[in-house]
């Protein structure tokens, strides 16, 4: 098949309408007609067909859809790995996922980083949800950063640093004074974090096992969040250390009585990236950010 069919067929596929794939494809609608029927004619399938007022793939288009991107992203990878980068031309828009707590510790670094030299160029930072690797398959996201969970085999997977958790409360808390205990970690009050908004955690099992129960009062969806508010009240909470030194004013940071699982901070991309220039780039950067900044392990 012709290259440029299957890079229309991408386009038809993400679009899901020939009026605008033409348009992003700077054909018009006429001529995106014509190709959508040569496609169909190589396939011998009709494609796309209408339900109701919008285009749908036809089982076999669907089966094929991730191939198809990849083939075409892998191609435009390899036309531009034999160009020179110039960063300083590079007009560019990065879709990186990362925590709110990596974006307060590194945001400011890498894109101060980035903009040393390639002042043209932009990043989305975008939140941690629903962590699917359809995402990166899809080129919804450019690199993704956090604690690897369930990707594909394909994925590429490099780590950035180890970490742990600490506890935080704010300056003057009576915890902030004295030895830490068992038992006065557990009796004071407790904020959680939980996208989920699950209010235990393993450091409940672990408190169980020693015979203590701690009283958790509240659950936020992120680490931001809990910081505001620990500064603000007299609860404790567990966050990682690196998001604990982070504009380090009115919290105090202690070492949790309590052992919990050490933090395998990494980022993330899909193979059709690993070659592209721009990509490469980017996470050197970020390597290069990370290595910056003092870092438990």
């Amino acid at each position: 098949m012709d290259l440029n069919l299957l890079t229309a067929l991408d386009c038809l596929l993400t679009e899901g309408s020939v009026v605008a794939a033409a348009e992003k494809m700077h054909l018009s609608p006429s001529a995106m007609s014509r190709t959508l029927g040569r496609i169909r004619e190589e396939l011998n399938d009709p494609v796309l067909v209408r339900a109701g007022r919008k285009l749908v793939p036809t089982p076999r288009a669907e089966a094929l859809r991730e191939s198809v991107r990849e083939v075409v992203e892998r191609a435009n990878s390899l036309l531009q790995s034999r160009l020179p980068l110039d960063l300083k031309a590079l007009e560019k828009t990065f879709v990186v996922r990362a925590s709110d707590g990596f974006v307060a510790q590194f945001g400011s670094l890498l894109l101060e980083r980035l903009h040393e030299s390639a002042p043209l160029v932009r990043v989305v930072f975008a939140p941690e949800g629903r962590e699917d690797v359809e995402a990166l398959r899809e080129g919804r996201v450019d690199l993704d950063i956090g604690v690897a969970g369930h990707t594909g085999p394909e994925i590429r997977i490099q780590r950035l640093f180890r970490d742990h958790y600490v506890g935080v409360v704010r300056n003057g808390h009576p915890l902030s004074r004295g030895r830490m205990t068992l038992r006065k970690y557990a009796e004071a009050g407790h904020i959680g974090v939980s996208r989920r908004g699950r209010l235990e955690s393993p450091i409940d099992r672990e408190l169980e096992s020693r015979g203590y129960r701690r009283r958790v009062v509240a659950v936020v969806a992120s680490f931001g969040e809990v910081m505001s508010i620990v500064r603000a009240s007299d609860l404790v909470a567990a966050v990682p250390y690196v998001l604990a030194g982070v504009g380090n004013g009115g919290v105090y940071s202690f070492q949790l009585p309590v052992s919990t699982d050490v933090i395998t901070v990494s980022h993330m991309w899909h193979p059709r990236l690993e070659a592209d220039p721009a990509h490469i780039w980017l996470r050197q950067c970020v390597r290069e950010i990370v290595r910056s900044v003092e870092l438990p392990g």
